[in-house]
């Protein structure tokens, strides 16, 4: 396993009692939590996906809870590291994750050591946000659509290659849905992050990639690759531009996201759980909040639905994929 990276951030000082006062009726019950700051686990280092969600979502907890809230990186082994550590922290709600489906519903399918249960030893507070992944071809390659993909991919099989950013993330799950759809033989090349998939992409190292959409949008604007289709069943509102793999008829069963939640270790305070899932409610409905995701490719949960049940249904869809690819770390 990578050493773990530390990194702690205040990205937000407390709003002050006079903000805590205005909360709604729900978040008044057990009204000594928060007593100190917050501190929001993110498996990853600063910069990706799941670390701009939780900046993003820690300002807001900090307004309406009226504490600060630090982002804590763990960085290590695709987000297990983070986990982990709330899994085994005091279930008092001062130590939350901002978890995303690799280490809370792939990790368990993929990794016979890991450390920790994803479904027992932890408290779901509610779901945060969703974003499609998109299948990218690099510009040296002629690909400009998904047939002409399907096409030049079954007239040589095992020729091409797809970059993920590691074995067992969802971008890798991802592309093996649509291998497993269309029938194709395409390798799997896995990158240490998107950062050096992105360099051999567009230096013509590598012919396809899988990105989260908000990391492939710069890249997709500037020319360098070209959009083949995002993995969600829907058009990204973001990018209506570009189709979603299931328009294509050998893709149509492709339907497979990233998605970001909020859980805090197994065993908290029922007051406590429930001032988090109303103070995240709240926090979602803050414009500024919208704002700033949707911008960046992402769909904001509604609170409809509840992130345990949710979560075990992700990982029975996982299990399938993992199954058939055979992926094991």
């Amino acid at each position: 396993m990578q050493s773990v990276n530390v990194r702690r951030r205040v990205v937000l000082l407390a709003a002050g009692a006079a903000a805590a006062s205005t909360c709604s009726p729900l978040l008044a019950q057990g009204s000594t939590f928060p007593s100190r700051p917050i501190t929001l686990v993110v498996g990853y280092p600063p910069g990706g996906s799941t670390d701009l969600t939780a900046r993003v979502l820690g300002e807001q907890l900090a307004r309406v809870l009226g504490q600060p809230v630090v982002i804590e990186n763990v960085g290590g082994a695709g987000g297990a590291l983070g986990a982990q550590r709330v899994a085994q922290v005091q279930a008092d709600g001062h130590t939350l994750l901002l978890g995303s489906n690799n280490e809370m519903a792939i990790a368990g399918l993929v990794n016979p050591a890991l450390r920790y249960d994803p479904l027992k030893q932890f408290t779901p507070i509610g779901l945060v946000a969703s974003q499609p992944m998109v299948l990218v071809a690099g510009s040296h390659t002629g690909t400009r659509d998904v047939p002409s993909f399907i096409a030049k991919v079954k007239q040589a099989p095992g020729k091409y290659s797809y970059g993920s950013s590691g074995v067992g993330t969802a971008l890798n799950l991802a592309g093996e849905m649509v291998k497993q759809s269309a029938g194709l033989f395409i390798v799997h090349i896995p990158y240490r992050g998107v950062g050096p998939l992105a360099t051999d992409l567009m230096g013509g190292q590598l012919e396809y990639g899988v990105f989260v959409l908000s990391s492939a949008l710069p890249h997709i604007a500037a020319g360098k690759v070209f959009a083949l289709g995002v993995t969600e069943r829907q058009r990204s509102a973001v990018t209506p531009d570009i189709p979603a793999l299931s328009e294509a008829p050998q893709l149509r069963n492709v339907d497979i996201g990233t998605w970001f939640g909020l859980w805090g270790p197994a065993g908290m305070p029922a007051a406590v759980g429930q001032r988090l899932q109303a103070a995240l409610l709240e926090s979602l409905k803050a414009p500024e909040l919208v704002r700033k995701l949707v911008a960046s490719g992402s769909t904001i949960a509604d609170g409809s639905t509840a992130l345990a049940s949710f979560q075990a249904t992700e990982i029975e869809k996982y299990r399938r994929i993992v199954q058939q690819a055979n992926i094991r770390l």
